[in-house]
């Protein structure tokens, strides 16, 4: 998107065979965002859709409540086995597979007879939740392999802007589509982008997944690594490990980067605490407005997706000029900054003030998606989808458990009260974070001695200093920040 899309992070000359390079793999990354937007939409279409749908098929809340929590238990169990299936298939593959079966369990619910809608239902829930964080992680992981190690940064601020877009249009256009066109229309629809999404994926050659680091042209830290003498063996072995046992690899992985670990467990509590402000605004919506409680919310989302795509775009520019990404620091400010700017929506500030609020929140929102997806992308390629679908395990669960304790905390309590405690978590562990990451940067710059027991299970996970990427993720105080320039 503007000067930051172009080839110029590479340091070659606009003709030069790598600047050829990278354009070809931007642009079919491009492309690929375009399908991902898509399917994203139909995503959000009919995560109110289908909602609407169950309860006026059921007439019960707790019906709903049952189809979101299936959704986020299958999304949970997928984020626990991705990382299996990325050591045994290509990304490709897994992305591909992950729209063709949303599309046919769409189908399935369109074609369902009466007696069994209740099945199809749970059908569309288990798999939607699943096949969602299956794409989702296989995409994340596989970006290093797709567009080079020095553009992921770009790379993920142009996916996540994609989302915000499809996010608002979703949403914005979910209740038109319904009322105009009627339930049935509304899944073809979210059918239709989902097979859009698979073909766009099936046309693309997509790099990534089983021994990404081994695919012609992958770059990064798996072809590094394999260059490092003695090292090729240990990858290896790391890699038939990641297949055999996923999760104690991904813990491994988290366990050998102490830095890592709590920024995904921060990244877990913010889904919870993202899970309150999503249950609250509604309600705090119809305490403004009882008459057209949707106007408050739908004008609070769009003004929040503002502010992340502008973030996109600064954090585009700021790489393309300074050469180097937007670190660990960048994610526990943004976290501290969002969680604030939530707080303050529910505090009965005028609309005018409100809607700065909600665009900062995008902002911080948008800096602490690419922060912290950058970083892990910073892991070996053999490790860094099993810490992609550790993170998603931990992002269900927060938000999972969060809509539960929230639901029942919002029958006693105002809005502010439950948003500001629930956000508030999210402050005190990025407080902690940020003081973690301060004492590592000065003991790198003092020259102290690691912790011993660290180091030894750093190097039983198969993450030596040799092995690690630039900007080691164990660090904690850099994501990969210098991007080579000559």
């Amino acid at each position: 998107m503007g000067s930051a899309d172009g080839p110029a992070a590479n340091g070659t000359g606009g003709d030069s065979p790598n600047a050829r390079d990278t354009a070809v793999s931007e642009r079919r990354f491009r492309f690929l965002v375009a399908g991902y937007a898509l399917s994203s939409y139909g995503t959000f279409l009919n995560m109110v859709a289908l909602n609407l749908f169950v309860y006026e098929t059921t007439g019960r809340a707790l019906a709903m409540g049952l189809f979101m929590a299936v959704r986020l238990a299958s999304g949970f169990v997928a984020g626990l086995i991705v990382g299996g299936l990325l050591a045994r298939f290509t990304a490709k593959s897994i992305m591909l597979w992950a729209n063709v079966g949303q599309a046919c369990v769409m189908l399935v619910l369109v074609l369902a007879p009466d007696d069994l809608l209740t099945g199809a239902l749970m059908a569309v829930s288990v798999v939607i939740g699943a096949c969602g964080t299956l794409f989702m992680v296989a995409l994340r992981s596989s970006i290093p392999e797709m567009v080079g190690e020095d553009r992921r940064s770009w790379a993920n601020s142009l996916s996540i802007t994609g989302r915000s877009l499809a996010m608002v249009a979703g949403f914005a256009s979910a209740g038109v589509v319904v009322s105009l066109v009627g339930y049935t229309a509304a899944f073809l629809i979210d059918m239709a982008t989902f097979v859009a999404c698979a073909v766009t994926v099936a046309v693309l050659p997509i790099a990534g997944g089983k021994g990404a680091g081994a695919l012609p042209g992958a770059s990064g830290t798996a072809d590094e690594t394999a260059k490092e003498p003695g090292t090729e063996a240990a990858g290896r072995k790391d890699g038939e490990r990641a297949g055999r046992r996923w999760t104690p690899v991904a813990f491994l992985a988290l366990a050998a980067a102490p830095g890592l670990a709590l920024m995904v467990a921060l990244r877990g509590v913010d889904a919870f605490g993202s899970s309150s402000h999503n249950a609250a605004l509604p309600i705090y919506s119809t305490s403004l407005d009882s008459s057209n409680p949707a106007v408050f919310v739908s004008a609070f989302w769009c003004v929040w997706a503002l502010g992340n795509i502008g973030a996109q775009q600064v954090i585009q520019r700021y790489t393309q000029r300074t050469g180097r990404s937007v670190g660990p620091l960048g994610f526990g400010y943004g976290t501290v900054v969002m969680s604030a700017a939530f707080i303050a929506a529910f505090a009965g500030f005028p609309l005018a003030v409100t809607a700065v609020i909600a665009l900062i929140a995008g902002a911080a929102d948008g800096l602490t998606e690419v922060s912290y997806t950058s970083h892990l992308q910073t892991l070996p390629a053999t490790l860094r989808g099993h810490a992609f679908g550790l993170s998603a395990t931990f992002e269900n669960l927060g938000f999972g458990v969060g809509m539960i304790l929230v639901a029942a905390a919002l029958d006693r309590f105002s809005p502010l009260a439950v948003v500001g405690w629930s956000h508030g978590a999210a402050i005190v562990v990025a407080a902690v974070f940020l003081v973690r990451v301060a004492g590592l940067r000065r003991a790198d710059r003092e020259g102290l001695p690691r912790n011993a027991e660290g180091a030894g299970r750093a190097g039983r996970a198969g993450l030596r200093k040799e092995e690690a990427v630039e900007g080691r993720p164990d660090r904690g105080d850099r994501d990969g920040a210098e991007v080579p320039r000559g």
